[in-house]
């Protein structure tokens, strides 16, 4: 067990735990730390335990610190041979000239390498969360499957051959139509099949959640309580169907990572990064058109108004060093429902510290 690490400014105390999942199911929505976030909200809603003084506290102050701050779920597997952890992270979102820096060569070979390195879409991370650009070990989709079946039971190795494509992340479109429970039929003139999207990860995979936590405010304890209940009850939409389902399987303490040399930030979650607080910055736009869960959904208007975010695997060059201070960037954002005007949303992100040189 590491060492737990606390980072301290003001009064504020976090800590930092890595959650595992393993997917039951298929999902419909991409586990991205945002959604995470919301999800987690519900559960404290209908469980007054789950936050000290209740959601309400927090809510308000959301804007001025956070929380709890999740991030996306990212792959993690072991080394059979030694016994290591490696988590599979999206590939920074930097240009292609700084992550894969090679000598003068021929045009035609230019080309090709660059179409390669263009496949290799995710990176890994080892334990320690530490990041350097010039270790770092890039790989394809198809390296990433790989992996998946190296780890993979001899079983599941044989069911996967069987399969007509096998890809570590596959998805499918699932029918669906309209039911009148009562008739047990669509109803005349009503017959309106429509299909979702759905994506299923290659069997017995592991999910690392990383999550920050205000001590003041909860324990892991009760956080890894309402994980393991939006995993029974369903994550995401469709959850009615059976989908969005996962086991919580583990959880650790980690050291914060740091680095003393480090000038950028790669981010673990879609964020809305502040204004006038870097001078760099490489993402790719990703908007949230968001949606109320749980009794909302069947509100007269459950949407959100959309927020653009950039997307988890973003780099952010700070003004100031003392950005590093603590282990997060981004804003809360609120403003967000009608419906319900206190609602917000995870517009923090979870980063790693490293050191870029362009």
């Amino acid at each position: 067990m590491k060492q737990l690490v606390l980072l301290k400014w003001g009064n504020e105390a976090l800590n930092l735990y890595e959650i595992i999942i393993k997917p039951k199911s298929g999902f419909g929505t991409p586990l991205k730390g945002d959604t995470i976030f919301g999800h987690f909200c519900w559960q404290a809603a209908h469980d007054s335990t789950l936050l000290n003084g209740g959601l309400g506290k927090w809510i308000d102050a959301y804007k001025q610190k956070p929380f709890i701050v999740f991030s996306s779920a990212w792959p993690k597997f072991y080394d059979p041979d030694t016994g290591k952890a490696r988590h599979a992270m999206k590939r920074p979102d930097l240009p292609l000239s700084v992550l894969f820096r090679s000598p003068e060569e021929s045009r035609c070979m230019h080309i090709k390498e660059r179409k390669e390195n263009k496949k290799k879409k995710w990176m890994a991370i080892g334990e320690d969360l530490s990041l350097a650009l010039s270790d770092l070990d890039y790989f394809s989709d198809k390296d990433l499957l790989n992996m998946a079946k190296r780890v993979a039971t001899a079983e599941i190795r044989r069911q996967m051959r069987q399969q007509e494509k096998t890809e570590f992340c596959i998805s499918f479109n699932q029918p669906h139509n309209t039911i009148n429970r009562q008739t047990m039929t669509t109803g005349e003139g009503r017959f309106a099949p429509f299909s979702e999207n759905t994506w299923f990860y290659y069997p017995e995979t592991e999910l690392a959640i990383f999550v920050l936590i205000d001590k003041s405010a909860t324990s892991i304890e009760r956080v890894q309580y309402a994980m393991e209940r939006i995993g029974q009850w369903g994550y995401g939409k469709d959850a009615s169907t059976g989908i969005g389902r996962f086991d919580l399987v583990g959880c650790d303490e980690l050291d914060l990572p740091g680095d003393g040399s480090a000038n950028a930030c790669y981010t673990l979650a879609p964020v809305v990064p502040e204004k006038n607080t870097f001078f760099e910055t490489y993402f790719t736009p990703f908007i949230r058109f968001g949606k109320h869960g749980d009794r909302l959904a069947l509100s007269r208007n459950p949407f959100k108004n959309p927020v653009v975010m950039a997307d988890e695997g973003a780099v952010f060059v700070p003004r100031d060093k003392a950005l590093f201070e603590r282990p997060y960037i981004g804003q809360g954002i609120c403003g967000l429902s009608k419906s319900m005007p206190q609602t917000v949303a995870q517009g923090y992100s979870f980063y790693l510290p490293f050191k870029l040189e362009m």
